[in-house]
């Protein structure tokens, strides 16, 4: 497996970012085009055909969004532990879990003391990610 670091650490899932969104917004702008040029006759069915693509489109928003959630919470446990291994305490709560999730990457010698740096200096995500030098590689992202 490649080695991970800033440049591609990002998943895209072509299946799901690209064909499954692509799809559902190309039925949902469809389905209100048909809905503009429907006849009076068919209007009940056209809005149901719209109403259809726009719950698809939340779902898949919900779909992608609920696991993200419940990994970044794991996220924090993990690397909560990992701080209290290093350094016999717990986070400091100031941190932010876009913080927390970003830190993960570092190695353990890099670690404490970006978690003081990123304190400091309220440091975003993508700072904390290219500060790394040592990256400690996540290959089970969803």
């Amino acid at each position: 497996m490649k080695e991970q670091n800033f440049k591609n650490h990002a998943k895209l899932v072509k299946g799901f970012h690209g064909l499954l969104f692509l799809s559902i917004l190309a039925l949902l702008f469809g389905a209100i085009s048909n809905l503009i040029h429907t006849s009076r006759d068919n209007l009940y069915v056209a809005s149901l055909v719209v109403l259809i693509a726009v719950i698809f489109l939340v779902m898949a928003w919900y779909v992608r969004s609920f696991p993200l959630k419940t990994q970044d919470r794991a996220i924090k446990a993990e690397e909560n532990l990992r701080y209290y291994v290093l350094t016999g305490k717990l986070f400091p709560k100031e941190l932010t879990v876009s913080q927390i999730i970003a830190l993960r990457f570092a190695s353990d010698a890099e670690f404490v003391p970006f978690v003081e740096k990123a304190l400091k200096e309220n440091l975003t995500n993508k700072e904390i990610k290219r500060l790394i030098k040592n990256w400690r590689a996540d290959n089970y992202r969803v």
